[in-house]
């Protein structure tokens, strides 16, 4: 049986970050409950792609935000 690489987003729960401009600008929006990663998009555009970052990669990710170790 061969299985599908891709994943299906459908029906994912989407919710932006709170972070998010209030007036539709520069929004992220994360779907939970996938299994092993985090999918990641751009609200204004939902049909669009999504980045599935590795479920450690991401959290790891928003440690570095929360404690402020991200360096430019």
């Amino acid at each position: 049986m061969k299985r599908s690489s891709r994943l299906d987003l459908n029906s994912a729960q989407w919710r932006k970050s709170s972070y998010s401009n209030g007036d539709g600008a520069d929004c992220v929006e994360i779907a939970d409950g996938v299994p092993g990663v985090v999918p990641v998009r751009d609200s204004k555009a939902p049909q669009g792609p999504a980045l599935l970052i590795p479920a450690d990669a991401w959290c790891g990710f928003v440690t570095a935000l929360k404690t402020g170790s991200l360096v430019n």
